[in-house]
């Protein structure tokens, strides 16, 4: 995918509540806005790469970018799994994202077990491939110091 690496940013709302009630794997959900944006040769599926929120550490994430059905899929979804634990919720601040690589198709799983074994998987795979030195240098990245936020997003 041609336009991997791809940076950006946005203010994290509410998502559809599935996340952390559901699977235990709490997800940090981007606004139409910033999801409009995404070139068109980031499919869905599920990605890896490196995110920060406000202005605090980067952390390891993975993304799952899929049809958002409350839209009747006819929208896509941004859900960012950070891999950190967090004291609180961080709806209403900034998420700054880096994608770096893609892992795999979305897919429908018969059980909720089902896909959360997928996605500790997913977790366990961008932890890996985050440490190879071309992605690692991407968590220095001054996009993620830098406090200007651009073009509105």
């Amino acid at each position: 995918m041609k336009s991997l690496p791809y940076f950006c940013r946005g203010e994290v709302i509410r998502g559809f509540g599935r996340g952390s009630k559901e699977l235990g794997i709490p997800t940090a959900n981007f606004p139409d806005s910033v999801v409009e944006h995404l070139p068109a040769d980031i499919g869905t599926g599920i990605y890896y790469g490196w995110a920060c929120v406000g202005n605090g550490d980067v952390y390891k994430m993975v993304m799952s970018i899929g049809w958002n059905p409350y839209y009747k899929n006819t929208k896509k979804s941004m859900e960012t799994h950070v891999i950190h634990t967090f004291k609180e919720d961080f709806y209403g601040e900034t998420l700054s994202v880096v994608m770096v690589g893609y892992i795999r198709p979305e897919r429908t799983y018969d059980s909720l077990e089902a896909l959360i074994a997928a996605i500790n998987s997913d977790i366990e795979e961008a932890k890996v491939k985050l440490e190879l030195p071309d992605h690692l240098k991407l968590k220095e990245d001054n996009f993620f110091t830098s406090t200007t936020i651009m073009n509105g997003h």
